[in-house]
Order: structure tokens, then C-alpha cells, then sequence
């Protein structure tokens, strides 16, 4: 990559398309927010939720939407066009359409319930097994994955499709769950996205690279009007575009198990949800004071900054763990 008639080195790289990816974001979403309010497309926040985020009911949602528009100029102009930069641009374009289409019924029935929990399974399982068939019958990627500690790639043969459906609907969907704080999810899906680039960096894999990086700051230039108090929410637009987008980096890369380390809060959140839902039905009692368990916490009596600067924290520690297994 050329930069003022002069070849980038892969650190200068890195910060151009993190401070192009921070700053494309900053500018869309600040252009975003006031077209949202003016379309009153708001965020209505459910009745059993923490009483403390009553007061956030009005705020502009679907900021998703920036995030997207950002990301896919970034790489289109900083990346290359080949097919890995058009693949990883796809997914999160279907995963992000999924989540606007779930915000618009929810902003146009003026109520925190979009599409039924079936229809976004469904399309979600569909477009990820689109993602997996083409890699494994369509690409030179194949269907070997990297297995963390063992240092090799196994072979996953007939079982590779429905492995991949596994990743990328567990993703989206612990990605959104995640989405419950202001800067949480954005936040953390930028100290991911940074332990993706890094990895490919190592691997010299430069589509990934610029995905990964660009992601990173265009969640960067989100959080800039998502940190507490909030601005503008994702929505599941965002979120779920997100969610995509890091599980099609991670497939690429082949290193679909360190993301279940570097994403750690992801895998924590939607396992909050499970305990709480097979415990309710099964014993009748709860386990967490509410679900997801950033919620849990902060009917603890932690102040929703302090659970968010302790998410980010964690997430930094499990991307340099995971980054050691990696080298090992």
C-alpha cells in the first residue's frame, strides 16, 4: 500500500486504516444521528430492563447503519477487491440487513419486539450456510481449522458447513446480546477486531488485515457518540453486522477456536442467557439477578461505566492470552 508516493510499512498500514476507518465513522455517524431523529427512529426500551436505562427510551437507534456504510468504503478503497475483502463485506452486509429489518419493525410499532426469535434464525442459518458452502466447495480455503494448544489444522471434512453455521450464528447473536451498555459492544468488538488484524498480520493475510483494522476503528469512531450516556445505539443493525463480520474474519483466518477466547465477553453474555433461561424453566429460580450478565452486575450495584471499563479490560486480557496461545 502507497501512501504520498512512498510504500507503507504493516505498522504504518495499520494506523492509516484504523484513523481512516475512526474518522469515516465519526463523520457518518454524526451525520447520521440528526437524519435519525428527525425519522424518529428511537430506541424503546423494555419495561423488565434495569429502571435505570428508563430514561435512555428516545435515544436514536439503527447507528448500525454508519458503522456499515464506514466499513465497506474503508476496505473498498484501502483494501483490495478480491474475493476474501467481497466475502467478509457480504456477510456483514446479510447480518446487518437481518438487524435493520428487526430495528424497523421495532421503531414502526413503536415496541422493543422486531422479528420473531424463528425468522431471524432462520435467515441467519441460511446466509451462513451460503458462507460455508461457498468456502468449502468455492474457494482454495478448504475445510481444515486451526486447533489452538495442538498447533495444527484438523480436518473437518462433511461436518465444515455445519461447523461454520455453529460460528456464525453463535457470533451474531453473542454479539447482540452484548449490545446492552453504552460503548460495551462497541468497545469490545474494536479490542477483537485489533487481536483479528494482529493475527493476520502475523499470517501476512492482507484482506483480513484491512477488515479487521478498518472494523476496528470504525468502532472506534462509534464509540465516540455510544459511550456513556449515549448519543446513539447500534441497534441490531449494528450488532448484528458486527457479529458477522467477526465470524467471517475469524473463518478466514482459519481460527474460528481463538475466537471463542479473544471473544470472551461474547461467550460469557450469551451463556449468562442460557443458565438463566434453562434454570427458570427447569428450577423455577433464577441465577443471575437478570440476564444478560452485564445487567447482573449492574443490579449489583456497579455503575454502568464500571461494568463496561471492566468488559473492556477482560477482552484486552483474553486477546493477549489468546495471541500467546497462538504463537506458542
Amino acid at each position: 500500500m502507497a501512501f504520498l508516493g512512498r510504500e507503507l510499512d504493516v505498522m504504518e498500514r495499520f494506523f492509516l486504516v484504523l484513523l481512516v476507518g475512526l474518522a469515516m465513522s465519526a463523520v457518518l455517524t454524526a451525520v447520521e444521528i440528526p437524519l435519525l431523529k428527525k425519522k424518529q427512529f428511537k430506541q424503546y426500551i423494555r419495561e423488565e430492563g434495569p429502571s435505570s436505562h428508563q430514561k435512555k427510551s428516545g435515544t436514536p437507534t439503527m447507528g448500525g447503519i454508519a458503522m456499515i456504510l464506514a466499513q465497506v468504503l474503508v476496505v473498498l478503497i484501502l483494501g483490495d477487491l478480491g474475493a476474501e475483502s467481497l466475502v467478509m463485506i457480504c456477510v456483514m452486509l446479510l447480518f446487518g440487513a437481518i438487524g435493520f429489518f428487526d430495528d424497523f419493525i421495532k421503531v414502526a410499532k413503536k415496541h422493543n419486539l422486531g422479528l420473531r426469535a424463528w425468522q431471524k434464525i432462520v435467515l441467519q442459518v441460511g446466509f451462513a450456510a451460503v458462507l460455508g458452502i461457498y468456502i468449502s466447495m468455492f474457494s482454495d480455503y478448504g475445510t481444515k481449522v486451526f486447533i489452538p494448544f495442538y498447533g495444527q489444522y484438523i480436518e473437518f471434512g462433511v461436518f465444515y458447513i455445519p461447523f461454520v453455521i455453529l460460528v456464525v450464528v453463535a457470533m451474531a447473536n453473542s454479539v447482540n446480546l452484548t449490545d446492552g451498555l453504552d460503548g460495551l459492544c462497541s468497545g469490545v468488538t474494536s479490542i477483537v477486531s485489533i487481536f483479528f488484524a494482529m493475527i493476520a498480520m502475523q499470517m501476512g493475510q492482507n484482506a483480513p488485515f484491512v477488515f479487521c483494522t478498518s472494523l476496528s476503528g470504525v468502532c472506534l469512531g462509534f464509540l465516540i457518540f455510544n459511550k456513556n450516556p449515549a448519543k446513539l445505539f447500534m441497534g441490531d443493525t449494528g450488532s448484528m453486522a458486527l457479529g458477522g463480520a467477526l465470524a467471517a474474519a475469524a473463518i478466514m483466518l482459519k481460527m474460528e477456536f481463538l475466537l471463542v477466547l479473544a471473544g470472551f465477553i461474547y461467550v460469557i453474555e450469551s451463556l449468562s442467557v442460557i443458565i438463566q433461561v434453562v434454570s427458570f424453566k427447569t428450577r423455577g429460580k433464577r441465577v443471575f439477578k437478570m440476564a444478560p450478565i452485564h445487567h447482573h452486575f449492574e443490579m449489583c450495584g456497579l455503575h454502568e461505566r464500571y461494568v463496561v471499563l471492566i468488559f473492556w479490560i477482560v477482552s484486552v486480557l483474553c486477546c493477549l492470552l489468546a495471541y500467546l496461545i497462538y504463537t506458542i
